[in-house]
């Protein structure tokens, strides 16, 4: 490839997802921003793309393709990293049966990848790649100890623990999600109450739900949505708007949800100390909805000394935080491990 340093060497990404995949080419020494990082993008449909074996056909088949046109040879390639929903086993590469991709039942991810190209390859859960992406390249960068907060569809968090990705005994930790707030509320995470239930976008719908059928059957005003048979139509998006134009309902929901937040942070800063917390999605774009409460509850309920050592802060990477994180997995793993010693674990 022209113009191409002699020791260059790139990294390949594949972001599995449970409608949309994506193949992607990195340059790992590229500096900030995604355009110089994220050199192609390929996405395609994962469940129209005919089960497990099918979508990884495509993904080997869009590999070779993106190295035959940028004329490169997997000599170029440092290796090729994997951000996937779990339960997954990432120490052997096993994708073990994720909510959100019916039938990849033990799919040996790692081996099929690697005996096709004959490159090193790394998988993690979604959730322990953006953690190690915000931590190399977005906000949580010069950090040793930082948690990263998904908060989208679900919660759940990676953990960057003295300068190393935790991943726990079985590749489980970080699963706060599942932790139960209250005895009632919202369900998260098969889980009535849960930090989940609370703090995700479906549970945001869900105490909407609730909040208007309420009124609907008291009498009461509300403008969330024209009647029962809009219910099912409420998403957190939608609830936001109304909260940024005064509704005073949707204002309430997005309370509820940054106290339980705050709840949930005091937890974590308490239990781990951490010099900081990132949190994507939601958070990125209702900040100012949730942090004042989030921030009063954490700061009540927390440690003051470990509240006063942490600090909390949106993404930095935005909505290419997905392609950073499947790029990072493979440089991070097999480059700056092979020159500094400090990998993964």
């Amino acid at each position: 490839m022209a113009g191409r340093g002699i020791d260059m060497k790139y990294s390949i990404g594949i972001d599995i997802g449970g409608t949309k995949s994506a193949v992607l080419l990195g340059n790992p020494q590229g500096g900030e921003g995604p355009e110089k990082f994220i050199l192609r993008k390929e996405v395609f449909e994962t469940r129209k793309a005919g089960g497990p074996m099918a979508v990884i056909q495509r993904m080997k088949e869009l590999i070779h393709q993106i190295l035959q046109e940028r004329g490169l040879s997997t000599e170029d390639i440092i290796g090729i990293g994997i951000s996937c929903g779990g339960p997954l086993d990432s120490r052997e590469g096993i994708i073990m049966n994720p909510p959100n991709l019916p039938g990849w039942d033990n799919i040996p991810i790692k081996q099929i990848l690697g005996e096709e190209f004959g490159l090193p390859v790394a998988l993690e859960n979604d959730a322990n790649a953006c953690a190690v992406a915000e931590w190399k390249y977005g906000a949580g960068r010069g950090y040793d100890n930082v948690i990263f907060l998904t908060f989208g569809t679900g919660l759940g968090a990676g953990l960057i623990l003295d300068g190393k990705l935790y991943r726990g005994s079985s590749d489980m930790a970080g699963e706060v999600g599942h932790v139960r707030m209250e005895r009632w509320g919202p369900v998260g995470y098969g889980k009535m109450g849960s930090f989940e239930g609370f703090c995700s976008g479906a549970g945001i719908s869900q105490m909407a739900r609730m909040k208007v059928l309420e009124r609907i059957e008291n009498g009461m005003s509300q403008d969330l949505c024209q009647g029962m048979e809009d219910l099912d139509q409420l998403n957190a998006r939608d609830i936001a708007i109304a909260a940024d134009r005064g509704d005073e309902l949707a204002i309430e929901i997005y309370r509820l949800c940054g106290e339980q937040l705050g709840r949930g942070l005091a937890m974590l800063v308490d239990i781990l100390n951490p010099e900081i917390i990132i949190i994507g999605s939601i958070f990125q774009r209702c900040r100012h909805l949730l942090w004042p409460y989030a921030e009063r509850v954490m700061k009540r309920e927390a440690l003051e000394a470990s509240a006063a050592a942490c600090v909390v802060v949106p993404a930095q990477l935005g909505e290419n935080i997905g392609d950073y994180a499947a790029l990072v997995l493979a440089a991070y793993n097999f480059g700056e491990k092979e020159a500094t010693g400090n990998g993964c674990g």
